[in-house]
């Protein structure tokens, strides 16, 4: 699914702002948002649930170049199938709303799930209640929990700010190197970065 340059021309990159959920401020340290919901297989997903696990929270939009780097590159499917056979729960989050720039319905989360080897959970947000719990503006966005259920690392999934998959082997992946110096019980290096992407089409 390849969009043209005018698309690209027109995305937005920026950072997360700083939100207020439930629990409070959304920075390092600070307790998760929780949240209760189904996957796009009609499956319970509670935040609750994965305490004592380490948890990966990833905003997508398959028709964002931004994001398309990181699937049609196999990246993502390498770092979801590398982490959740380690035990991580990984979580991908469709924010926007029906009619907004990357929706999809379950059914098409699922079509599409199958058809690229997803190994992760896929969540329909359209309302962007988990969204805007967790402050996310852009796609990808990265959020990685401790099993304490504590935000470990929050910001882009690495440190090149492109659309082009050759620049993925020169990258600093950030949500991989926080996850294995968090599995080998070490501390985070870098625990939060600038995300960039396309923006989140939240309802209006």
């Amino acid at each position: 699914m390849k969009l043209g340059s005018l698309f690209l021309a027109t995305v937005v990159i920026g950072a997360s702002a700083l939100a207020y959920g439930t629990t409070g401020k959304i920075e390092i340290g600070a307790s998760a948002p929780t949240f209760s919901t189904v996957d796009s297989m009609g499956k319970s997903v509670r935040l609750e649930d994965y305490k004592g696990k380490y948890v990966v929270l990833e905003w997508s939009n398959f028709g964002c170049p931004y994001v398309q780097k990181h699937y049609e590159s196999g990246n993502m499917q390498s770092l979801q199938k590398k982490y959740t056979k380690k035990g991580v729960v990984w979580l991908t989050i469709f924010s926007s709303a029906p009619g907004g720039h990357g929706y999809a319905s379950s059914a098409e989360l699922n079509k599409i799930a199958a058809e690229k080897k997803l190994s992760s959970k896929l969540v329909a947000d359209a309302s962007g209640t988990i969204g805007h719990l967790y402050g996310a503006k852009n796609t990808p966005t990265m959020f990685v929990i401790d099993p304490r259920g504590h935000i470990a690392y929050m910001g882009g999934i690495d440190d090149k700010a492109t659309a082009d998959a050759s620049d993925i082997p020169s990258s600093k992946n950030y949500v991989a190197a926080a996850l294995d110096e968090a599995l080998a019980g070490k501390p985070i290096t870098i625990s939060k970065s600038r995300p960039y992407g396309c923006g989140i089409g939240y309802k209006r």
